[in-house]
Parts: structure tokens; sequence; C-alpha cells
């Protein structure tokens, strides 16, 4: 497991405050990284989130910086190194989402959307990777996206828009930061029992219900099931992995039509099997 080992290894983390932030820090600080953990001004669980860090002995450097205001990422990013020292793992993790019909979408809205989920992604990761190039660090540069980055979902274009878009921003980014021993990839989970589904206005329980038909496991995944995919991506494992997606999404790209529902129930051929439960 030593090359899963990230013991004298600084990452940061947006989005640190709660669900998959908070996983992805966690799981870098058990495997032996300090952390740099972001979220809005504010922002409820951060302080949290410090704490269960500090609590595996690694250390923690809660920051509050607006991503949408991309003209501060520059600075925010210079700061940032010049009190924690390299970086070597960024994890673009945070995100928004709105549940508005295409015709509804005003341009508060969309821009919104883009600032936090494409322009930030592309400006921290721009200042972060020089950083990385100057100091000779073979970084690691990990965007979470979407399988709404692949698929589309009725409801979301700007969300849609901006996953799919960061998805083919990451290999530009892994194209030109290759000579220097940088990887980019990006982890697209699908549906993760986090908050930020929990705040669109719709009946919660109804739409669970039915989306958990179209997944094959059966089941939202939990934010610590998707926490393998980013330590491989984070470690000396995943060092000729760039340019790619992993897709942690229990099979829902993989069923293009729900059939199982409607077919005859499994049924063991061995003979010596017991019957299936």
């Amino acid at each position: 497991m030593h090359r899963f080992d990230l013991t004298g290894r600084t990452a940061l983390v947006t989005g640190a405050a709660r669900g998959l932030g908070r996983a992805f820090a966690t799981a870098l600080a058990e495997a032996g990284a300090d952390l740099v953990l972001v979220d809005l001004p504010g922002a409820p669980g951060l302080a949290e989130t410090a704490d269960l860090v500090r609590r595996t002995g690694r250390t923690a450097h809660p920051y509050e910086q607006d991503l949408s205001r991309t003209d501060e990422l520059a600075a925010f990013a210079d700061e940032v190194r010049a009190a924690v020292g390299p970086l070597h793992v960024l994890v673009n993790n945070a995100g928004v989402a709105a549940l508005e019909r295409f015709n509804e979408i005003t341009p508060e809205s969309w821009f919104r959307v883009m600032r936090v989920n494409l322009d930030a992604v592309f400006f921290l990761t721009q200042r972060i990777a020089e950083h990385m190039v100057n100091d000779r660090v073979a970084g690691r540069i990990i965007t979470v996206t979407s399988k709404n980055g692949l698929v589309a979902e009725a409801g979301l274009a700007h969300y849609n828009a901006s996953k799919a878009a960061a998805e083919l921003l990451s290999q530009t980014l892994a194209i030109e930061l290759a000579p220097h021993g940088i990887t980019v990839n990006t982890l697209a989970p699908g549906m993760v029992e986090t908050p930020i589904d929990g705040e669109f206005p719709f009946d919660r329980d109804a739409f669970e219900a039915a989306y958990r038909e179209r997944i094959p496991l059966g089941r939202y995944a939990r934010p610590e099931e998707c926490t393998g995919a980013l330590l491989l991506l984070a470690s000396d494992e995943g060092s000729y992995l760039t340019g790619s997606r992993i897709v942690v999404d229990g099979g829902v790209l993989a069923d293009q039509m729900p059939r199982t529902r409607f077919m005859p129930p499994y049924r063991n051929t061995l003979p010596s099997a017991d019957p299936a439960p």
C-alpha cells in the first residue's frame, strides 16, 4: 500500500466543508497528506472538517474563499503557497447546481453556475499548476465533474454544460502539463448522498425511489465510496493516468435501458447452487 501513501505531501480541496469534499479531505489525510481546506466565507462545517483531518494526525489549514470571485484566485493561490509550501494535489471539488427549465434560466443563474463549476476550476488550476511547475512538483490535479458531464439530464442545462466543459478542459490541461510530470484527471460521480441534491425544490423521496430503479446497484453512493478513485488519482499508483476519467456511478451509464425489472427473476444454472434469494 506504500504507493498510495501521501506522507509529506500537501493537498488542497475546494468545497471541503461537507459532502464529497469532507470525505475527500479525510481520505487524503488518512493517506498521510496535510490539507488545505477551502470553502465559502462562513461555510458551516469547515471547522469540523479541519478537526477530522487533525484527528488523523495531519495538519489542516482552513481557508475561506469565494471561488466565484475569479479575479481573486491567483492571489489566493499565491497566499496559500507562501503559507504552506508546495502543493502536490489539487482537488477541484466545489460545485453548485440549480434545478431550472432551460427557458427559466436567467443570466445571473447561468453565470453563477459557470463561475463556480468551470471558471474557478480553470483559474485556480492555472495558478496552482504554475506553482507546481516552478516548485518542480509532479503534481496531481483532480477535478470532480459528474455523470452529467457525459449524459444530459433535464432541468440542469447550465450544470450539464459546466461539467462537460470541465471534462474537456481537464484533457487539454493534461496535454499541456504532461511535460512537467503533472497529471490531470477527472472523477465523475453519479448520485451521491450529499446536500447539493437535497436543495432541489421537488419531492426528494419520490425522486430517489424512481432514480434508484435506474441504478444497477440499486442505491445512491455514500461519499466515502468515491474516495478510492480519488486516492488512485492522487497517489503514485496513478502516475501514468492523465487525461483520463473515472466514473463512480453504480453502473448508471452502463445501462441505457433499465430492463432488468421487466425480466424473469435470476436463476442460477449451476446444478449444485442454492436458489437465489
